[in-house]
């Protein structure tokens, strides 16, 4: 008898994987703590990422999506299922890596998923100021409203000769609503941190304005307040025994905390640019064909893309954009796919070829039959790569995360420190209070949070729209550390495909005469040889006649009645003659004879055809120090060829490899003390890929190369793989940036404000520029490109 229970039943060894939508994070020690916290529970592994505002969540045995949610909830965050994964009822199922490119499908009917799906849904809040990071437009009108009224207050308290006997009590009440209500983002926040007994950047930033308001408060109402006006002086007792209010203090570091967290929540929203854009990218409706049931007639019915789905034939006319992925059931065109592969040519497409979803028809009218819709779709893949490699982190980010989480601590120590210090010291309470809120506002890590996770959404993102898809940020780190790439030949350097290169003829047989033969003859077969010769003839414009009785002839080639002659294609031993100047082909390849009546009059030789950029990229990964080696499994003469063609040295040329051995080869280099980066696209060469210290697909390959790489290249030519290592090292350069300003910042700041150099207005204008700062290097990613 089987026993059924509310919680979802999963074998204790599946590894699943969830995404949640974090809210109320402010800094780096936010994220640290909550993937502490996660960490605690069995089995599970999470990685929190500040700029997202998201965490990646794998997670085994009984724990399930509810008992991740109540334990960032506990810890004092807000958390949602993002939209699209499993529920909180029902426990995910274990994705694996093919899912990144390719969806789970949504067979059974459901609904697919579309690629706005895989935006970041953060729930639903009434109060969408529930946590610090607020919205841009909340944002905008706090910081509005508090600088009108700070305005006034550092009049009132600051410009000499300014005489009034109310002034107290005007700037008690202009600044009560500046702290309180504009500034009570960083006030929920260090509160609700605190019940958990933790400490965060709104910690320091509350406790530093607070401490100024009420100070000031209490002398206004205890009537012994006075101004810098009055006292002619910046801080202290007067004669007279008033004591100096510090209201412009609280309301000027809380404005402008308020103006920097504006700006920045700007710019980060900037640094989603790409992931939105990618998103546009695709069709919003689309015209299907429909068949009426009673008269058989086809028409055409405009539908949402949600609708679409696999087996659906929809019209693309020109300058429109092919809904999903498909393949081409009627006309041809030519298709502009940059935008989603980064290919920079339009591509000529005809009956039998594939779409990409996002591609823009430039010329003819095109009949597309659905093969991918949904989070199936080439474009809802990409996107769900981007995503996984933002919410990752590289290990120099893991570093930061656990400064950040001692940092503020350390930091409360401090100032307290720096108050009883200067206190004891100069005797005078105001000047050490004063002070003490400098360390306080001066030293805030918000920029120490957002060092990484800005950098990589830009570069990721950046990279995504130029056809390169990294997988995870640790990938940077490898990235910089290669200092070797092995390169597959077939696919990789050359195209992959058969291409006509030689035609011989004996006697006076001109040469079109001997291809428009051959290619009535191979009309017929579907073997690469022919589709080679028949594509020859077709580019030359050649009118190939219609051949009859054609004959297969397996591993030799074939036979067909043109004209009345019987005219044969295939190996030499298929002719009783084959003349001296045919006999020996002149150039490497696949040699095929053709002729009739037991003589071969014209011989074609067809190669896989060196790519015409590979050159110029093999010089160009030798300029960046990284020698470049040439891996095949063809024989020798073939790859020396290929090497020479590109720049390759013959000490260098591994050939003859079989396709279960490469990944030995990778190993063997790496052995020798290379660090090697691994470009392929077959299915022999996910081993090696694998093995590889980075490896790099090519995105015209099989899933099983992608899924095994590190990085995918959605365009087919090899200076991509440049473009990719370049614009990694770039991101990471950008990382790198980022930290040393930030850590290079409090480690300078703290001492001088400690030193009594820095007052809190100055402090916290310096705090929220940093932070700007940072983002604002990361943003200058979004207009990379490898020549400037």
């Amino acid at each position: 008898m089987t026993q059924t229970t509310d919680r979802p039943q999963h074998d204790h060894d599946e590894v699943r994987e969830v995404d949640l939508a974090i809210t109320g994070m402010t800094c780096a020690s936010c994220s640290a703590r909550i993937e502490k916290k996660l960490g605690k529970l069995d089995g599970v592994d999470a990685v929190v990422n500040l700029a997202t505002e998201k965490a990646t969540v794998r997670y085994a045995g009984a724990v399930t999506v509810e008992d991740l949610l109540r334990t960032v909830r506990a810890t004092g965050y807000g958390a949602e299922v993002v939209r699209g994964g499993p529920q909180p009822e029902a426990a995910g199922s274990a994705r694996t890596p093919s899912d990144l490119l390719v969806g789970t499908g949504t067979p059974g009917g459901g609904s697919a998923r579309t690629p706005s799906d895989l935006l970041v849904d953060s729930g639903t809040h009434e109060n969408h100021l529930d946590h610090a990071v607020a919205p841009e437009d909340a944002l905008k009108r706090r910081t509005f409203v508090a600088a009108v009224l700070t305005v006034p207050v550092v009049i009132l308290a600051m410009v000499p000769g300014i005489h009034l006997d109310s002034s107290p009590w005007v700037q008690l009440v202009l600044a009560t609503p500046v702290v309180l209500w504009a500034g009570w983002p960083f006030h929920r926040a260090a509160a609700l941190n605190a019940r958990h007994g933790a400490s965060t950047m709104d910690t320091l930033v509350s406790i530093g304005v607070l401490t100024a308001y009420l100070w000031s408060a209490v002398v206004v109402l205890t009537g012994r307040a006075s101004t810098m006006a009055d006292m002619g002086t910046t801080n202290g007792v007067d004669a007279a025994g008033t004591t100096h209010l510090w209201f412009e203090t609280a309301t000027v570091v809380t404005t402008f905390l308020l103006i920097g967290r504006w700006m920045e929540a700007r710019a980060t929203d900037r640094t989603r640019d790409a992931l939105r854009g990618l998103m546009s990218l695709g069709a919003k409706d689309v015209a299907v064909e429909r068949v009426d049931p009673t008269t058989r007639a086809t028409t055409e019915v405009r539908i949402p893309v949600d609708q679409l789905g696999v087996g659906d034939r929809f019209v693309v006319r020109p300058g429109e954009k092919v809904a999903t992925d498909g393949r081409v059931v009627e006309g041809s065109s030519a298709v502009d796919a940059s935008l989603v592969t980064g290919e920079s040519l339009p591509v000529d497409v005809a009956i039998g070829d594939d779409l990409v979803g996002g591609s823009i028809n430039t010329t003819g009218r095109l009949v597309v039959e659905a093969t991918r819709v949904g989070a199936d779709t080439t474009l809802a893949g990409i996107a769900r790569l981007v995503e996984r490699a933002q919410t990752t982190k590289a290990p120099i980010q893991r570093l930061a995360d656990r400064v950040s989480a001692i940092f503020v601590p350390i930091v409360l120590v401090l100032a307290v420190l720096t108050f009883l210090g200067w206190w004891i010291g100069t005797g005078d309470p105001a000047r050490a209070l004063e002070i003490a809120i400098a360390v306080l506002v001066i030293a805030c890590p918000c920029a120490l949070g957002l060092a990484t996770p800005t950098a990589l959404l830009v570069g990721t993102g950046r990279g995504a729209r130029l056809g390169i898809l990294i997988k995870g940020a640790d990938v940077l780190e490898d990235t910089r550390r290669i200092d070797t790439v092995v390169l597959d030949k077939t696919g990789t350097v050359t195209s992959g495909e058969m291409t006509l290169v030689d035609v011989a003829t004996a006697g006076r047989l001109p040469k079109d005469q001997a291809l428009r033969a051959a290619a009535a003859v191979e009309a017929g077969s579907e073997h690469p040889v022919a589709r080679a010769v028949v594509t020859a003839a077709a580019s030359r414009a050649i009118d190939v006649p219609r051949a009859t009785d054609f004959v297969s002839l397996p591993g030799a080639g074939a036979r067909a009645i043109i004209k009345g002659t019987e005219v044969t294609v295939g190996r030499a031993d298929l002719f009783d003659d084959v003349p001296q100047e045919l006999a020996r082909p002149t150039v490497d390849g696949t040699t095929v004879w053709v002729g009739w009546g037991g003589r071969a009059h014209a011989s074609l030789t067809v190669a896989d055809t060196v790519r015409r950029s590979s050159q110029r990229a093999v010089r160009d990964l030798t300029e960046l120090g990284l020698p470049a080696y040439l891996l095949t499994g063809d024989h020798d003469q073939a790859a020396l060829t290929v090497a020479r063609d590109v720049g390759i040295p013959v000490g260098r040329v591994i050939a003859d490899v079989r396709p279960e051995d490469k990944h030995a080869m990778i190993a063997d280099l790496q052995k020798r003390g290379k660090v090697v980066a691994m470009v392929g696209d077959g299915v022999n060469d996910a081993a090696a890929l694998a093995q590889a210290d980075l490896g790099i697909a090519m995105g015209t390959g099989t899933d099983v190369a992608a899924d095994s790489a590190d990085i995918v290249l959605l365009r087919s030519e090899l200076p991509a793989v440049v473009d990719a290592i370049e614009l990694s090292r770039a991101t990471l350069r950008t990382i790198k940036q980022n930290l040393g300003w930030a850590f290079g910042y409090n480690i300078a700041a703290i001492p001088l404000a400690m030193a009594g150099l820095l007052n809190p207005m100055i402090a916290g204008g310096a705090m929220a520029a940093s932070s700007v700062l940072v983002v604002s290097n990361s943003l200058r990613l979004r207009r990379w490109s490898r020549e400037g």
